[in-house]
């Protein structure tokens, strides 16, 4: 009997034809149950439903795919045996598969068609609505050409999507959700906020909500809320939906089986922006190798979900290698690029064998990102690295030489900054990076003394130091950017933490540094040439209460 309904074929500008609806009408009579039809914008009858809840399947969801600035092509019809307006899952239909159309399609006690109410997508906007009701009509009076409506609906979805994204590049919508505190998790939020920043993206939204269990529910959030933020994020034109939280490649898949909006989580984010700042051979080989661990479990049953994968965010592939071929390919890429940092390795061995031939100390930089470091390495040595106020600006490795003002000369190296919950696949693979401070005779910790959460970030560049081995090497912790402070504040913030305070835009300040690391090397490795690194105490400066 159904196959009747998969043989209807009708004229493009309508919507749904008299004799569709006179059929649909008829079976949904005889068997007391709603039929939905998903037509294509041909005319061809593609799925048909039989259920209330019924959806198009996923291989039709597959083969027409919609984009935030598109339609997929196709619209729902589908019948009822009261006359009823639109439920608000069948609206959450609409915007989550990004219909052309839903409707519902009365059927009268003697099985003859009633009323069509119709419903449609609207442009995206800050205050609009998601979409507009159109007044219920028979069939054979329903005022919409369907060619005409969905032609000039289309033309409206591109040109206000195109003038939005080219005057805002693309945009995320940020979602937080789990047990911590509000308080908590908007200050979490705000960082990522910055790292979405750091990666051209603008943000047009924040959401929080508490979660119990750690938030480990399908979808991070529960189903509802996903819902309903994933309507939120249509409605405003988001082009992401990125979670402060890493999720799980369950998840992930979940989250994709209802939505064709670009969802990532806050590890990827973090691995697209390393993806954008890697210049060199080995930063681009230790961002692809922790591009692929990281997605490896994240290719079982995703489908064409990675056939999404262009070149903005959260779609950053690792070069030529294409994230559709197998795990055998995979793996065989990795231990490629492992043999790679093998040789970066060899490499910077040597490096080290000629400092330690010419007796050179060497200092360290280290800290959270966007603290400084490269703008201190750059005032101390005369030099040009590339700085700029986002996170995480330096990823390779620059080693300078210092001139102290009684003579001594030592090796100065900056290196990549560290943020709370460092991802471990991009930790892995910086790893043979971040082995050139194993050398260091003291290490320089950076941090912004007007951080929020200075502890916070403190902490996080010592769990980092304690993860790689390196925290028995002393330390001084220097206070940067102590001139946006007033003066009594960042005096008492330095002897609180036992801290030297400087500005790095400002020379003048970087006298009591640089004397103080001076006392220090001397005592460390004294001009003779003996090191006493190996049985050195924690320097005072370093302490904290």
């Amino acid at each position: 009997m159904l196959e009747r309904l998969y043989r209807r074929r009708m004229p493009v500008d309508e919507v749904l034809s008299a004799e569709a609806a006179k059929t649909l009408a008829q079976f949904t009579h005889e068997i007391r149950r709603p039929i939905g039809l998903v037509i294509t914008r041909r005319g061809a009858v593609q799925d048909v439903l039989v259920g209330a809840g019924a959806e198009p399947s996923p291989t039709t969801l597959a083969t027409f795919r919609a984009s935030p600035r598109s339609l997929r092509g196709l619209r729902l019809i589908r019948s009822q045996l009261k006359e009823l307006p639109l439920t608000q899952e069948e609206l959450t239909m609409l915007g989550l598969l990004r219909l052309d159309m839903i409707g519902t399609l009365a059927v009268t006690p003697k099985g003859e068609p009633g009323l069509l109410s119709l419903a449609h997508l609207n442009p995206p906007s800050p205050q609009g609505q998601l979409y507009t009701l159109l007044k219920p009509t028979l069939v054979h009076q329903c005022p919409v050409n369907f060619e005409t409506f969905i032609r000039e609906l289309e033309a409206d979805l591109q040109r206000q999507s195109g003038s939005h994204t080219t005057a805002q590049g693309q945009t995320a919508m940020l979602v937080s959700a789990s047990p911590k505190s509000k308080a908590d998790q908007e200050e979490r939020l705000a960082e990522l906020a910055e790292l979405a920043s750091s990666a051209d993206l603008t943000v047009i939204d924040r959401l929080v909500q508490r979660t119990q269990g750690g938030g480990r529910q399908r979808f991070q959030l529960g189903s509802g809320k996903l819902k309903d933020v994933l309507m939120q994020a249509m409605q405003k034109g988001a082009d992401l939906l990125i979670f402060d939280q890493d999720l799980a490649p369950a998840q992930l898949r979940a989250i994709a089986e209802i939505t064709d909006l670009t969802v990532i989580d806050r590890t990827q984010l973090i691995l697209d922006i390393f993806a954008q700042r890697a210049h060199s051979r080995e930063g681009k080989v230790q961002v692809e190798l922790a591009q692929l661990r990281y997605l490896l479990p994240r290719l079982s049953g995703q489908g064409t979900s990675l056939s999404r994968l262009g070149g903005g965010i959260g779609s950053r592939g690792p070069g030529e290698t294409k994230l559709e071929t197998d795990r055998r390919r995979i793996r065989e890429r990795i231990d490629y690029l492992d043999r790679e940092i093998m040789g970066f390795a060899r490499h910077q061995d040597q490096r080290r064998s000629r400092r330690i031939r010419q007796a050179f100390p060497v200092l360290s930089i280290v800290g959270y990102t966007n603290a400084g470091k490269s703008t201190l390495l750059n005032v101390l040595t005369k030099s040009q690295v590339a700085t700029a106020p986002r996170v995480f600006e330096t990823l390779d490795t620059t080693s300078r030489r210092l001139h102290f003002p009684h003579g001594r000369e030592v090796i100065i190296t900056d290196t990549v900054g560290f943020i709370r919950d460092l991802p471990k696949d991009l930790l892995a693979a910086f790893r043979t990076t971040l082995d050139e401070m194993r050398d260091a005779d003291l290490l320089l910790h950076v941090a912004d003394a007007g951080a929020k959460d200075l502890d916070a970030h403190i902490a996080s560049v010592d769990t980092v130091l304690q993860s790689l081995a390196l925290d028995q090497i002393p330390r001084v912790l220097i206070f940067n950017k102590c001139d946006q402070l007033p003066a009594g504040q960042a005096e008492a913030l330095c002897r609180r933490y036992g801290a030297i305070g400087i500005s790095a835009l400002h020379q003048e300040t970087l006298s009591l540094l640089i004397q103080q690391l001076e006392e220090r090397l001397a005592i460390l490795v004294p001009l003779d040439g003996s090191s006493a690194k190996s049985a050195s105490q924690p320097f005072p400066l370093a302490s904290r209460p």
